[in-house]
């Protein structure tokens, strides 16, 4: 295998985001041919495929093209960092992040927030995937994940996990109704994740005075609709409960609900990148207001 001409890389990394040749070589400055003979050059040095054109006639990396990309992108951090350092200049967030969060953070909490993130970075594009699933970072399936629990400690070194944040939960219930909510049924989560804190104290708190309301589900963003609804009360983070339209904070008495710990995740190798630096720093930002 020959070894890689460094300065190459470029044309790489600019492909991957930009998705063609003539928008490549655009931003490069270069023409279209340039570009697609430096791709099948460091194609040939690595014998592999990095890149197919899909039915919309996008350029998409494969899978180790990705990875090329990855180790690309982590080049030119360090790259940026040396520059960044001698001029004292800061390096441009530019390219796609996935970031990962439960639906309920995802849709109330860094939807409305993104519009300033983006009209800062105006090279940044964030690919937000909104479920509750942990995604594995070691494969690169997100660059960054939002996690209410402490991550497991087999997660690895190459990960790099750290505790944002303890949330408050309080109690819920519609705005329509009058009082305090005491004859209201709780609604909580199916059996799947009856092991949540928050399940726990509700499953508790409904033997005291309500009970449980005939719906049970999966996720705390359906908990909110189903609240705004009228189909009982429940426990959510006040961070979007307090700012939900249609419902209302309750006191109750007796045991204070639980709090949550919101973790944040990425990748150690990516972490020095200027797009994962900026996202981080606006996740900080956004949750110092709980």
């Amino acid at each position: 295998m020959q070894p890689l001409d460094w300065n190459d890389l470029r044309y790489l990394l600019a492909l991957a985001r930009t998705g063609s040749f003539s928008l490549a070589a655009r931003l490069l400055r270069v023409n279209g041919t340039t570009v697609a003979r430096r791709l099948k050059v460091i194609e040939a040095q690595l014998a592999v495929r990095l890149f197919e054109r899909d039915a919309n006639g996008t350029m998409q990396p494969t899978g180790p093209g990705r990875i090329a990309i990855s180790q690309a992108e982590i080049i030119e951090a360090e790259v940026g960092s040396l520059t960044a350092a001698i001029k004292g200049a800061d390096m441009p967030a530019i390219g796609t992040v996935r970031l990962t969060a439960v639906p309920a953070f995802a849709n109330r909490l860094l939807i409305p927030a993104l519009p300033a993130l983006l009209a800062k970075h105006r090279g940044l594009r964030v690919d937000l995937i909104a479920d509750p699933r942990g995604f594995n970072l070691t494969r690169r399936e997100a660059d960054i994940a939002l996690r209410l629990a402490r991550p497991e400690a087999a997660l690895g070194a190459r990960v790099l996990a750290r505790r944002i944040v303890t949330l408050s939960y309080a109690a819920y219930m519609p705005i329509s109704r009058p009082g305090k909510g005491a004859d209201l049924p709780w609604l909580t989560y199916e059996e799947g994740m009856a092991h949540l804190p928050q399940a726990r104290w509700m499953e508790k708190a409904a033997t005291r005075q309500g009970g449980l309301a005939a719906l049970a589900v999966n996720d705390g963003d359906v908990l909110i609709h189903a609240v705004q609804a009228g189909l009982g009360r429940t426990l959510l983070p006040c961070i979007i409960g307090d700012q939900t339209a249609g419902i209302k904070r309750i006191t109750l008495p007796g045991e204070a609900p639980p709090g949550r710990e919101l973790w944040l995740l990425t990748h150690r190798d990516l972490r020095p990148l200027a797009r994962i630096a900026a996202v981080i720093d606006w996740l900080e930002e956004l949750f110092k207001k709980t």
